[in-house]
């Protein structure tokens, strides 16, 4: 594997658009990674178990981060090999390409043959402080860290011809803030033609920051700071923690007057803007946005995710009196109809899963998917990954992040997450290879282009899916195994559709599940939950 890291694919000044990077003479050396954005200090680190299982890289900061990494099998011979782009975590506001060693993309190339990128931009405050009240020269300002996003797949279309990739062959794909990031991108017209098909990981972004707010706060943070409009000149020499402890004050205000107002966001103040412009409307509300008619997609979330018992030790074995209090806290008067639909949905459920219980990703991925496939254009495949790690006696279960290892074939490399056994590099076989064949041909199954209609025909008949809820028939077949050293792979995937639901759903036996959770889907929805 070729590796080079921290390659410049841009520069920007601050709060201005990027710009094409400086050149240079000879030969660059790209052996380590560059800075990445600055950003608060992470809270994981407070947590010992945390820090075990994470064990996050946080490199070093500097405003001049936009870097690009790669990882690619071959640079010679004119192959072209397809193209996975990594757009990283920790909302619009923290992360790097280099955070987890889960994002290594060695084994990932390796095993498709193919180009992995991953790439660090502007964060936070440096990237989405709305100054357009301030002036022409501010205008995108609220969206420079979504340009350096654009810049970043429009180098990577220029340039990866070079390091064996195939700039026709694109898929961008990322996990909670990059799962939004991939949602944005997708309604962003200056993107199209950058990618070709795109993966969303937890991070089902329907909507995000409106002008007002962001205006509102741009401006605020300015009266922090003591900037006059005709000051506008002295940002540059403000200390980065000065203008982020500005920014976060404002947002905290600005907040209280939004959730006044009546909106109830998850990701707020950091986020892309909808400006009527770059982004010209809610990423995918009230429908799809027409430039991912033509993009196939890729859209699920873990079991837990945020997994309440993993941070309060007190709740890994709660008693039923604990359980009915967390219900009746969250769900009022309607907490036994929201146990009973769980119970349905999830037969096999122990007491800590109504805690542990993901209440805000997979409906909003549910959501996400009905519109993709609505369109009726490129067809969209939905996954629900329910393996839980064994580390630390099961404390982290099925949580926020837990996939990816899989989808990176980094199941050994990362065991701090998933225990590095036989049975997690068993799956993360069978998951890479699926994302593999995703970016390859547009479609999870095929590992060649014959071979998604063979796996189909040589599936079993119907069968009753075992542990999943009130499922419809569907296909039950575990992972099978292959001739390429005992590795497993996923059974047939259908698409996903409104009327059926197909669901792969990833464990230690794999298997199709068609709308299992359908009824508490629909409870869930009638609550106001937070719609990004």
């Amino acid at each position: 594997i070729y590796i080079y890291k921290g390659i410049p694919y841009a520069k920007a000044e601050r709060f201005m658009p990027p710009r094409e990077p400086d050149s240079w003479e000879g030969i660059r050396s790209s052996r380590a990674f560059g800075p990445t954005c600055p950003q608060p200090v992470r809270t994981g680190w407070a947590s010992d178990e945390q820090a075990f299982a994470f064990h996050w890289d946080d490199g070093y900061p500097g405003e001049d981060c936009l870097r690009v990494n790669i990882w690619t099998t071959g640079l010679n011979g004119g192959k072209k090999r397809p193209v996975m782009v990594w757009l990283h975590g920790g909302g619009f506001s923290q992360g790097s390409g280099q955070e987890l060693p889960s994002y290594d993309g060695a084994n990932l190339a390796r095993r498709g043959d193919m180009v992995v990128v991953t790439l660090n931009h502007r964060l936070n405050v440096l990237g989405h402080l709305d100054l357009s009240a301030f002036g022409e020269k501010y205008k995108y300002s609220g969206n420079v860290g979504l340009l350096d996003l654009i810049a970043a797949l429009r180098w990577v279309k220029d340039n990866i011809a070079a390091f064996g990739g195939d700039p026709q062959n694109v898929t961008i794909f990322g996990q909670s803030g990059g799962g939004g990031k991939v949602c944005t991108l997708l309604a962003t017209p200056e993107a199209r033609g950058l990618f070709h098909k795109a993966i969303v990981q937890s991070g089902p972004l329907l909507r995000t920051m409106e002008s007002r707010y962001a205006r509102r706060i741009g401006i605020r943070t300015m009266e922090l700071l003591g900037i006059g409009a005709s000051q506008m000149d002295r940002l540059p020499s403000v200390p980065y923690t000065e203008l982020l402890a500005a920014g976060q004050q404002a947002v905290a205000e600005v907040r209280g007057e939004a959730l006044a107002a009546g909106t109830n966001p998850f990701i707020f103040g950091w986020a892309p803007v909808v400006d009527g412009d770059l982004l010209p409307a809610q990423p995918w509300d009230p429908a799809a946005p027409t430039t991912a008619h033509d993009i196939p997609m890729m859209v699920g979330t873990t079991r837990h995710e945020f997994t309440v018992s993993a941070y309060v030790p007190q709740l890994r074995n709660p008693s039923e009196e604990a359980v009915s209090a967390f219900l009746r806290q969250t769900y009022g008067q309607r907490a036994d109809e929201f146990r009973a639909a769980y119970l349905a949905a999830y037969p096999d459920s122990r007491p800590v899963d109504l805690i542990d219980m993901d209440r805000i990703f997979r409906p909003n991925a549910v959501t996400l998917a009905n519109r993709k496939a609505a369109q009726g254009g490129a067809p969209v495949w939905m996954y629900f990954f329910a393996w839980e790690s064994p580390v630390l006696d099961g404390m982290f279960r099925s949580t926020h992040c837990m996939e990816i290892p899989f989808v990176f074939d980094n199941a050994a490399l990362h065991y701090g997450m998933t225990g590095g056994g036989a049975e997690a590099t068993r799956l993360a076989a069978a998951v890479s290879q699926a994302w593999v064949n995703f970016a390859k041909y547009g479609d999870p199954n095929a590992t060649d282009k014959g071979q998604a209609m063979v796996d189909h025909a040589h599936q079993g008949g119907d069968a009753a899916v075992p542990g999943a809820g009130n499922a419809q028939a569907g296909d039950a077949q575990s992972a099978s195994q292959t001739g390429d050293g005992g590795t497993s792979r996923l059974p047939y995937w259908p698409a996903y559709t409104e009327e059926e639901g197909a669901t792969m759903w990833m464990d230690k036996a794999s298997h199709v599940v068609y709308h299992h959770d359908r009824g508490l889907m629909e409870l869930m929805q009638s609550f106001p939950a937070p719609s990004f």
